[in-house]
């Protein structure tokens, strides 16, 4: 039998309520909500419904299996040219835009389901307004999370102006080094850590074969995890965001970054429909949510960061995380840096509005959320309300009283 590495991401544990409510509430609030996320099938219960979104079941049961067809490109990749293999990409990922299924950049129906079930919660139980633990500390209205994976040896060569940059503007970052791709640089991450940044293993050759079969992928995931311990990393994320959540579980890792909300681009299209954090197993999932940049660059020929802002204002509607992932290989170009500078521009004006932290902080954050336990009278005023009012339900973040343990 099969775990469901999803269940306890019920909409009851999203919420955290300052006071309960029954069982049974929940699940006739979910049922009732179900018409939002129009899936092709009824799950018959919220295990089943977060096996299909957060699961992504709802792409059928060969989902985590490479084609035939990227078998035998992933295999032939070494030997063919880049602007060919580029080529080939853009290819298939205009296909796959074509039948995707879910909306992109923006996919609402998740946000919007557990708003509703809150919603229902609130009408079944004639409440008007209800208290429950912030989504995020010091009150703020979403998490901003910077991540960049590092490609190849040139990308290695240009962290520290990427590191730079963000540093200027008060940022940080987390940089995801592939073990046995390239010489990875031990004096730049120390450097790193140094400065403020978080260190995380992106795979552990980038050659599109470490999905290739259980067998071969446990063989990595030991090479990978003694990777982890030697870096003292905590985050992981697979190159090409090749996934495959059961044989994952194997990662001795706090979270992980492979998953995201929506995209059609990728080599395994699809998502979670979540622009929240949520728990696959024994480990955080941090799902990204912005356009990756060599979408927004490469693929879509964006000259500013229109679509990520556009997509923030989403996310802040929704009180989730704004999660991008850029790479230094690609950030060497001074358009695709110029474009990454206005962005975090942009975004520096709008601090005020969000939390910003690293991704092993956020995921922290997360956990600790999830383990709280109710509240006693004298520290409501940690909590958040929700406020129920002509059908809608919108929040007032509370300022946060819940404490968080980075992890070290």
């Amino acid at each position: 039998m099969t775990i469901n590495l999803w269940a306890v991401n019920t909409s009851k544990n999203f919420w955290r309520l300052r006071d309960p409510v029954d069982d049974s509430v929940w699940e006739d609030a979910v049922r009732r909500a179900l018409p939002v996320l129009r899936l092709n099938s009824t799950p018959k219960d919220e295990g089943e419904l977060l096996e299909l979104v957060l699961g992504e079941g709802q792409f059928g049961n060969g989902h985590w299996e490479l084609s035939k067809i990227r078998r035998l490109y992933y295999a032939l990749k070494p030997f063919i040219p880049r602007m060919l293999s580029r080529a080939l990409r853009q290819l298939l990922q205009s296909r796959h835009q074509r039948d995707f299924e879910l909306g992109w950049p923006i996919e609402e129906r998740y946000p919007r389901f557990q708003f509703e079930v809150l919603k229902n919660v609130l009408e079944l139980t004639g409440r008007s307004s209800v208290r429950f633990e912030p989504f995020w500390p010091q009150g703020r209205r979403c998490a901003f999370v910077l991540t960049h994976d590092i490609e190849e040896a040139k990308g290695q060569q240009f962290v520290r102006e990427v590191a730079g940059l963000e540093e200027s503007l008060g940022f940080r970052s987390s940089f995801n080094f592939v073990p046995e791709r390239y010489r990875v640089d031990r004096s730049l991450i120390g450097e790193l850590r140094e400065r403020g940044f978080e260190v995380g293993v992106h795979g552990l050759k980038h050659d599109g074969k470490l999905f290739s079969s259980h067998t071969e992928f446990m063989r990595r995931a030991a090479r990978i995890n003694h990777y982890l311990k030697k870096y003292g990393a905590v985050g992981f994320r697979s190159p090409l965001t090749h996934r495959h959540p059961h044989w994952m579980q194997a990662l001795e890792i706090e979270y992980d970054l492979s998953f995201f909300d929506s995209d059609p681009f990728e080599p395994m299209p699809g998502g979670t429909m979540s622009v929240h954090p949520f728990f696959i197993g024994r480990f955080v999932e941090l799902p990204y949510t912005l356009a990756q940049d060599y979408t927004l660059i490469s693929v879509l020929g964006e000259t500013t960061p229109r679509l990520w802002l556009e997509k923030v204002d989403f996310i802040e509607k929704y009180h989730g995380m704004a999660l991008v992932n850029s790479h230094p290989d690609y950030l060497h170009d001074p358009a695709s840096l110029e474009l990454y500078r206005d962005f975090l521009s942009t975004m520096k004006a709008r601090s005020s509005q969000y939390w910003h932290a690293l991704p092993r902080d956020v995921a922290a954050w997360w956990k600790n959320r999830a383990d709280s336990r109710p509240r006693g009278e004298m520290e409501g005023e940690g909590m958040a309300v929700a406020v129920l009012k002509d059908g809608q339900v919108s929040v007032e973040a509370g300022h946060g009283a819940l404490s968080y343990a980075p992890i070290s």
